[in-house]
């Protein structure tokens, strides 16, 4: 694979890792400004707290979920493994890896491991 590729892929998963993390810093503060404002209440506000705290927490583990697939991109591009597909070996596309820097499997995997999960 193109080297000049993989180092602009790799700015770019560092920077939607710093992104991400930023975004759950922010995410966590949100929260903590919520539970410290909650005053006593009656009980359809506190469920309506807790939907948002649900929705905030939800968010935060899909950023967690992708933060982890960043880093083994990272960790596939130190390994010189980086736009392989993990399933088949085949090299994942260049447009797929624009896309979606982080994908671990090729166009034809995913689909495949898509249509087992339906």
């Amino acid at each position: 694979m193109d080297q000049n590729f993989v180092e602009r892929m790799k700015k770019s998963l560092s920077d939607l890792k710093a992104e991400i993390i930023a975004n759950l810093v922010a995410s966590s503060e949100d929260f903590k400004e919520i539970v410290e404002g909650m005053d006593p209440k009656d009980m359809a506000d506190v469920a309506s707290d807790d939907i948002d705290r649900k929705m905030i927490e939800a968010l935060g583990s899909q950023e967690l979920k992708r933060l982890k697939l960043i880093d083994s991109a990272l960790t596939r591009i130190q390994q010189g493994k980086y736009g392989l597909c993990v399933k088949c070996g085949k090299r994942i596309p260049q447009d797929r890896l624009d896309a979606i820097p982080y994908a671990l499997m090729c166009i034809e995997c995913k689909n495949a491991e898509e249509r087992r999960n339906r």
